[in-house]
């Protein structure tokens, strides 16, 4: 398997073709892409089988990449267009795993004390979680509301615990329908540094593009199924040299 040092499928998908050196795709492989408005595209990568699996290093499921351009410098309407395609990808995903109604937990990755780590600790913040209210006061919300749930679980190396255990302990006990993990990623373009969001629905193995593997977080070892959250803030260096040495030559 090649080493690609990235979390995007359409990036490793991209690595793979110009390895192998081809123009059809890959077998076990569908893309499609979608322009949305000026500034937004999405790429749906969908890993069809086992060997498509292999060629990546992905499991099979569903991927999609949300690219956003100049997010950093984005107006407000440019924000809640961007907002409003994650939404509607995500509404999707969600669809196809469970109801409605199903209880959800959403699990925020990531060691808050570290900036480019941070990503998932920060969002958890800002949820609104329900299933409290509904439990205790359910005339305050409305009849369709979900019941969510939140925790930011820390990483190892403060809590001597590994993530899927304290995670297993918690599903085994409020028995959610499903898990929305939210974790930064690392990118093999310095342009897709904060400004790409993927989605997928295979789960997420926390560390591994930055080559510090953690237990896998999926339908496997936690029985509901998983979908990963994820945006860029970690690129290698070898990255940054051959793009700043490329820039240079234009």
């Amino acid at each position: 398997m090649y080493n690609f040092r990235t979390d995007l499928a359409l990036e490793r998908r991209d690595l793979y073709r110009k390895a192998q050196g081809l123009d059809d795709e890959i077998e076990g492989i569908e893309t499609e892409e979608e322009q949305v408005g000026e500034k937004i595209k999405t790429a749906k990568v969908k890993v069809l089988d086992q060997k498509g699996a292999e060629a990546i290093g992905k499991p099979v499921g569903n991927y999609i990449t949300i690219d956003i351009q100049k997010l950093k410098i984005a107006t407000e309407e440019d924000i809640q267009e961007a907002a409003i395609v994650l939404s509607k990808e995500l509404r999707d995903l969600l669809g196809k795993h469970v109801q409605p109604k199903d209880e959800i937990l959403i699990v925020g990755l990531g060691n808050q004390y570290v900036t480019p780590d941070a990503l998932g600790p920060r969002v958890i913040n800002d949820i609104d979680v329900t299933r409290h209210i509904l439990e205790y006061m359910p005339q305050v919300l409305s009849q369709d509301t979900r019941p969510v749930s939140a925790i930011s679980p820390g990483v190892l190396g403060t809590t001597g615990i590994e993530t899927l255990e304290i995670l297993k302990g918690i599903v085994d006990n409020i028995h959610p329908k499903l898990l929305i993990v939210i974790d930064a990623l690392a990118s093999r373009s310095i342009e897709r540094i904060s400004s790409t969001i993927q989605l997928a629905d295979t789960g997420i193995t926390p560390g591994a593009g930055v080559g510090n593997t953690r237990k896998n977080l999926s339908m496997d070892t936690l029985g509901i199924p998983v979908i990963a959250l994820g945006i860029p803030t970690v690129v290698e260096a070898a990255t940054i040299a051959a793009d700043s040495l490329d820039l240079l030559i234009r």
